[in-house]
């Protein structure tokens, strides 16, 4: 009889190792090149962050020039409102949610402009 195996002794020289070790090729320099280029959803999540950076850029903007010109909670709350949307918007297609994050920068764009023009006027 021999003794147990313990599962950290290393096999005996003569037994095989169940499986066969990997031979996948390394990877060359046009399969790095490949992988290294941004897909077209990666593409467009880049796009979305972008605009709704601009746009978070723009509002705050716009916000800082009506607060100087006319103080009011209306204004904070429109404007206070569309910042809070880009950020989800951004966060949003951070996450892969690029088609939620346009239909939701647009309605919070179009609300926006609605509020300003008929609201704070």
């Amino acid at each position: 009889m021999s003794a147990p195996e313990h599962p950290g002794t290393p096999a005996a020289p003569d037994e095989a190792p169940d499986e066969a070790p990997d031979e996948t090729p390394a990877p060359t320099l046009a399969d790095e090149a490949t992988d290294t280029a941004p897909t077209p959803a990666a593409r467009a999540r880049r796009a979305r962050i972008a605009a709704a950076s601009l746009l978070m850029a723009a509002a705050a903007i716009v916000l800082a020039l009506r607060l100087a010109s006319r103080s009011s909670v209306l204004v904070v709350g429109v404007y206070g409102l569309l910042l809070i949307l880009c950020g989800v918007v951004i966060e949003l297609s951070r996450r892969g949610r690029t088609r939620l994050g346009t239909y939701l920068l647009a309605a919070g764009l179009a609300a926006a402009l609605v509020m300003d023009g008929f609201v704070l006027s």
